[in-house]
């Protein structure tokens, strides 16, 4: 045995004395832990701190370090008394904090949840996304938790190093997270459902271990910043051991969704309302496409050529459904087709794959996630509820919920939880309100103004019936029928009942004008940042209001009389002073691709309740 180490150090010397500038440069390219490894066996540890080149020592130092500043924000997540779990990872200080649908379904909306600091936290579901299987629970206790830093996964390449924390096996039970390292493997994968809702869209290929436990958790890059959520792996069927292919959810994917799952929502992903199919020649083109969509409406045919989704370039059908997949329900998207060796670009918005009740019934019905990282808890559990997330209600041997915790879990229909809808909802309100509150102003309202290309218009709006005086003729809103019958006037969608509506909502508020609920925050065209966005429904319309993020007002506004036709859209600018109240004396109204007219208001008066 000696002579055979001998040997090995006599050879690995002259090889170094051969060529010692090419060793060096090998090793510092490559910076590799298991290379260094090798170069100790063939030098043996008393040479270590003199021969080892400094930037394999500088390598594996930075590569400690971030380890290290990654491992603080890395979660385990603690489930069924501690017999089931997963990972996450926490991404704001104030405790929000990424984790898989299918690690919080069973857990419910209530779990405990422990950080490399030693502590053990409290945490609520706060919003899923179960199709892209991602959701977000907020732990509790402090204001200033270690948080992640997102990267661009547009960024990550095949080859770049990453590695993976989390809770394998529930073996973080002294909150202790596992670290497995490794590279990216591909980028862009498409994983389809496998009899279950869950569709992994765009995701990043790793060979860093993922195992049952490790569902959740981060998957970080060399520099320690998130790049994904790990998700899924491929196991060997019988040990369900890792075979070195891992999947993670994009983070930039995670970033479209992060203002709907804030809103304590269930999200839906997005379809266009058309399938594609690759011809003899390999281009994209649309196989079939529903008269009801709006990329229809906006110009999109049967066998038009899909050139660029959303700024990416197609190649594939693989690669449309990756594009489509990051986006939820209610985006507008840029899409480039060719027709006739013609490219048109069009702005279309997304429309969910699933009916919200339809979505509600898909997810009672999802399987328990497989492989188990631990034996199930007792069987026994709450009574079936309209929300499909389990109630939060501890075991009969653990301690009752918190009152002041119980209070954030209000599951509710299609909210996953409804308490930090209103949360959010109310807090875009009272940055509104703090421009001036209309409340008092419930008596009738006064509009005079012109169209910018000429003819007069006045607009008298009140609580129960609105009245217009446009160059096209009179017209009427009454609240006791339907609106969709009252559009005038002709070619604007229903401009009339969008400022009746427009008004009823400032003076109300969200309480007293219908259901009103808060959808998240999107792009819009045209504004800067991205926009608050409420959704109220009265009568038979659905008016979504984008509030501009640098100043609190409102900035648009859609009325939907009929979702299969445009809606009347409204933009707000120039505002000024009336009575201490921000009163737009600008609106643009478009209806469809049609910009329908310009209304400059030369008078406003809003007239207090009458006692």
């Amino acid at each position: 045995m000696s002579q055979v180490t001998n040997r090995t150090h006599q050879i690995s010397n002259k090889s170094q004395a051969r060529n010692p500038q090419a060793n060096c440069r090998r090793f510092s390219s490559l910076g590799n832990s298991y290379l260094l490894v090798i170069w100790c066996f063939g030098l043996g540890a008393s040479a270590l701190a003199a021969d080892v080149p400094p930037p394999v020592l500088a390598a594996e130092q930075a590569r400690i370090a971030a380890i290290a500043k990654a491992t603080r924000s890395a979660v385990a997540v603690f489930a069924n008394g501690g017999n089931g779990g997963g990972s996450g990872c926490v991404v704001t200080p104030d405790g929000y904090c990424l984790t898989n649908f299918h690690v919080v379904q069973p857990a419910g909306n209530y779990m405990k949840c422990s950080l490399a600091d030693g502590r053990l936290y409290e945490a609520v579901l706060v919003g899923i996304d179960p199709v892209g299987d991602v959701a977000l629970i907020k732990l509790l206790g402090r204001d200033d938790f270690p948080a992640a830093t997102l990267a661009d996964s547009d960024q990550v390449r095949v080859g770049d190093w990453c590695f993976a924390i989390g809770n394998p096996f529930l073996l973080a039970t002294d909150f202790q997270p596992t670290v497995t390292y490794g590279i990216v493997s591909g980028t862009h994968r498409y994983q389809p459902p496998a009899g279950t809702l869950l569709e992994y869209a765009d995701c990043i290929q790793t060979d860093a271990a993922i195992n049952p436990g490790n569902s959740g958790g981060p998957l970080f890059n060399a520099n320690g910043d998130l790049i994904g959520i790990n998700g899924r792996g491929s196991f060997e069927k019988r040990g369900r051991v890792n075979v070195g292919v891992g999947y993670a959810i994009s983070i930039n994917q995670i970033k479209h969704f992060m203002g709907c799952l804030r809103a304590g929502r269930i999200v839906d992903h997005a379809t266009l309302g058309a399938t594609v199919a690759a011809d003899d020649e390999g281009r994209v083109l649309v196989s079939n496409i529903l008269e009801s969509s709006d990329a229809y409406r906006r110009g999109l045919r049967y066998d038009d050529e899909v050139v660029s989704f959303a700024g990416r370039q197609l190649g594939t059908v693989n690669a449309f459904k990756n594009a489509l997949g990051i986006f939820p329900k209610g985006w507008r998207v840029p899409i480039v087709y060719r027709r006739d060796g013609k490219n048109h670009e069009i702005l279309v918005r997304l429309t969910g794959v699933h009916a919200d009740e339809e979505l509600l019934q898909l997810m009672k019905r999802e399987p328990k996630p497989e492989p188990k990282p631990a034996p199930e808890g007792p069987k026994d559990g709450p009574a079936p509820r309209p929300n499909p997330m389990p109630a939060a209600k501890p075991k009969s041997d653990e301690p009752p919920i918190p009152a002041e915790i119980q209070k954030m879990i209000q599951p509710r229909g299609a909210f996953a939880n409804y308490y930090f809808n209103e949360l959010n909802r109310d807090r875009v309100w009272s940055a509104l309100l703090a421009k001036g509150d209309f409340s008092k102003a419930s008596g009738g309202w006064q509009l005079t103004g012109q169209f910018k290309d000429g003819g007069k218009v006045e607009v008298s709006l009140g609580s129960q019936a609105s009245t217009g005086t446009f160059p096209a003729g009179a017209a009427k809103v009454e609240e006791g029928q339907d609106l969709d019958r009252q559009l005038d006037p002709p070619g604007s969608g229903g401009l009339l009942v969008a400022l009746h509506l427009w008004r009823l909502l400032l003076v109300g508020g969200p309480k007293e004008y219908g259901e009103v609920y808060y959808y998240g925050n999107a792009p819009y065209p045209g504004i800067a940042g991205v926009p608050d966005v409420l959704i109220g429904t009265r009568n038979v319309t659905e008016t979504e209001l984008v509030f501009d993020p640098q100043t609190g007002l409102l900035a648009a506004l859609e009325m939907t009389a009929d979702p299969d036709a445009d809606p009347c859209v409204i933009r707000l600018r120039d505002y000024r002073d009336v009575g201490g109240r921000q009163v737009p004396h600008e609106m643009e109204v478009r209806h469809g691709d049609q910009l329908v007219r310009l209304i400059q208001w030369s008078k406003i008066e809003l007239a207090e309740a009458k006692r």
